[in-house]
């Protein structure tokens, strides 16, 4: 056709020796069993796996035209039989998405915890409590969707793309894809319209656009549609559990043991283990278990690829414990506050190890360093008016609604990896941060700002970030799991010290005294006891002297931090009130209140914001967002905004009560936790609680999410009749 430069194929790819996309990592790399490790390549040359493998890729002069030639690409499919659900790829016989997996559609294993004790546990216990529940598939639909541009110019590449980790997207290009050295390849990512870690990983287009670029020695663009999103975004969730618990005649928690199956989708992705492990080892939340064992069995299927979102096994493992301790206080008769409260550690059994008895898996269990549960909960109870449901409740009695409520607790860890920050001052005294993080929302130039301000006294409105370019960075671990600033904060702190003593020996030579004599103090340097003083600033400007004595000390004023701190222990408790339309079965939130603890908090207003988006989601995948797909052909059959349900204004609450109560980190410098997920994984148990409470007078005591109109509704009629 005329305007099409370039169809490439799965064939092309292998002729040409290219490689693929493998996980970052498996269970087995951490001292884990072994599992299957998938590779994915560029474009697949002979069986596809899912709806949405890659299979050709076709380069014309605009967009509209390269659709209609792709249309026209003739591929010989012979159809092969398709399982799509979870819990029917884990059966023996199911159609397997690899051939050559001796284990089936198994692709790695997880069990941790202590079965003796957990057995003995539940053998004396007073009440036991068991639930079967389904963490829905959802995907992260950004704002902006995925998109990239390759350049191969001067034997060297340029990767322009919409990513949370460009040093991990060159990574996985020069050592596996193209097999290069990393220096050939340049990737920038600037600040890119939403990620909530689907970005965070790789795809196939990022390495098909230098490959076409190549072939055809210009820039080659590529920007998905919103279905192509949908198809070839990994999604997030779809796990089956089982999950009991045992408690003593006071309600105090004895064992906890659980069975999850969790889709991992046709490929493990870059980070797939990731929700998986997390989705197990956070099962104890903020309560004393005594003994537990957890498994879980990462399964093949004929979809989309999973990999990490918002919260990324957090929230799994927050809704399993939620909803258990509301299961238990139906079953024990003990009001679910009160049941919360018997079972929280106690601030003075901090540091707190979840693993002290475990027999399998301890290595990556956590240590609690900080936390306040109780006081927590007692503010989110008072500022919800917890006291004043009753006569709410029959305010929605008198306009034939149902009403319920709700309180939860979540704890996540947040931050992983280290990472590494610099600080550079210019000739003109102003200062720049040279970030191996990623802001893409999170306001990160305006949070180091503020910090480096704070630290060395220079003007906040001087003080610039970059970030996103392999060339002007020189090592990052990009944006993910709440880690910022935590993480970059404090490798930024390491770096801004650094600045103030290799600054001091200049503001020595300049105030003509020993170094020893210096004090650094609000932007200024000055002789102790003295009120003789010179500003940073101008220290900086000193080290761009061309000559004269000044030239002795070096030429610039830079530095490099790095961290490498263990994670933190982000907190909160969350209050819900909705009602429901029992004759039409909609659900509508009318309060909710969340009180957080996420250590010292830098900047109230992005904390806000982090929390209230976060909540957008979670109440998106608790009443109405769902991936589905036919379970004959494997189509997926929420591929447009037609079918796939978003909240909008209008689905959330009108205004939300929030207030922080700071319990700082112990095991970083800035005393902070991360903020960025917290929201997603408290707000599921909290709304499908909530909805459960009220419909407890129809004796409705189980719901799987989404709770959609239509789902509710069929639940009532059903206990009606």
């Amino acid at each position: 056709m005329n305007g099409v430069h370039l169809v490439l194929t799965g064939q092309d790819a292998k002729s040409e020796n290219l490689g693929g996309i493998p996980p970052l990592f498996m269970p087995e790399d951490m001292g884990g069993p072994k599992g299957y490790r998938t590779f994915r390549p560029l474009l697949e040359p002979a069986k596809a796996r899912y709806v949405g493998d890659r299979i050709a890729f076709v380069v014309a002069d605009s967009p509209e035209l390269a659709r209609i030639a792709a249309e026209k690409v003739e591929v010989e499919y012979q159809p092969l039989p398709a399982v799509v659900n979870v819990a029917d790829a884990a059966k023996d016989g199911a159609p397997k998405v690899w051939d050559d997996n001796a284990a089936g559609n198994l692709a790695f294993p997880l069990m941790m915890g202590n079965k003796e004790a957990t057995d003995a546990a539940f053998a004396k216990a007073k009440h036991t409590v068991s639930l079967r529940l389904y963490n829905n598939r959802i995907t992260a639909n950004t704002m902006e969707p995925r998109c990239c541009i390759g350049d191969f110019a001067n034997d060297s590449y340029t990767l322009y793309t919409s990513s949370q980790n460009p040093h991990g997207v060159r990574s996985i290009l020069a050592n596996a894809v193209f097999r290069l050295s990393e220096n050939q390849i340049r990737v920038v990512s600037p600040d890119v319209g939403g990620g909530f870690g689907m970005k965070g990983d790789i795809y196939p287009e990022d390495g098909l656009v230098l490959w076409a670029s190549r072939r055809l020695g210009r820039p080659v663009k590529w920007v998905a549609t919103r279905t192509e999103s949908m198809l070839g975004d990994n999604h997030g969730r779809d796990q089956l559990i089982s999950a009991e618990m045992a408690l003593d005649e006071n309600g105090k928690i004895l064992a906890v043991r659980a069975q999850a199956l969790h889709a991992v989708g046709a490929y493990v992705t870059n980070a797939g283990v990731v929700p998986v492990l997390c989705a197990l080892r956070n099962i104890p939340n903020v309560y004393v278990v005594p003994a537990m064992l957890v498994m879980s069995k990462a399964t093949f299927t004929h979809t989309t690829p999973l990999g990490p979102y918002r919260g990324a096994g957090r929230p799994e493992a927050s809704y399993v414990i939620e909803r258990l301790m509301d299961e238990a206080a139906r079953k024990s008769g003990i009001d679910p506050v009160e049941l919360r409260r018997r079972n929280y550690i106690a601030p003075s059994a901090m540091p707190y190890n979840t693993t002290a008895n475990w027999t399998v898996g301890a290595p990556v269990g956590w240590t609690y360093d900080s936390g306040d549960f109780a006081r927590l909960t007692d503010r989110a109870l008072e500022i919800s008016d917890w006291k004043g449901f009753d006569s709410r409740k029959e305010v929605s009695r008198g306009k034939g609604k149902l009403r319920g409520r709700s309180l939860i607790y979540y704890l996540e860890d947040s931050g992983v990896f280290n990472e590494r920050m610099e600080l550079r001052f210019d000739p003109s005294g102003t200062v720049t941060v040279v970030a191996g993080t990623h802001n893409h929302g999170q306001g990160h130039a305006t949070t180091y700002a503020q910090l480096v301000s704070d630290w060395l006294g220079v003007p906040f409105a001087s003080v610039r970030l970059v970030q996103g370019d392999t060339d002007a960075v020189a090592f990052g671990r990009g944006t993910y799991a709440s880690r910022s600033t935590m993480l970059g904060g404090s490798a930024l702190k390491g770096a801004a010290d650094a600045i103030i003593e290799k600054a001091k020996h200049m503001a020595g030579h300049l105030l003509e005294t020993a170094v020893a004599d210096i004090e650094f103090e609000a932007g200024k340097f000055k002789i102790k006891g003295t009120d003789k003083a010179i500003p940073l600033i101008d220290v900086a400007k000193a080290f761009y002297r061309p000559v004269g004595p000044t030239t002795k000390f070096g030429t610039g004023l830079d530095a490099s931090g790095s961290s490498a701190v263990p994670p933190s222990f982000p907190n909160g408790c969350h209050a819900c009130e909705l009602e429901i339309d029992p004759e039409t079965g909609v659900v509508e939130i009318d309060r909710y209140t969340v009180v957080d603890d996420v250590g010292k908090v830098i900047n109230p207003m992005i904390c806000h914001g982090q929390i209230e988006g976060a909540l957008a989601q979670g109440i998106g995948q608790a009443v109405m967002e769902n991936v589905a797909f036919d379970a004959e052909s494997g189509q997926m059959l929420s591929a447009s905004f037609m079918d796939y349900a978003m909240p909008r204004a209008a689905d959330l609450p009108l205004h939300y009560e929030m207030d922080f109560i700071d319990v700082p980190a112990k095991t970083n410098p800035l005393g902070v936790k991360g903020v960025g997920e917290a929201g997603c994984v408290g707000a599921p148990p909290a709304i499908m609680n909530a909805i459960l409470d009220a419909l407890s007078s129809l004796k409705i005591t189980h719901l799987d999410m989404p709770a959609t109109p239509r789902r509710v509704w069929e639940a009532m009629q059903k206990a009606k009749a």
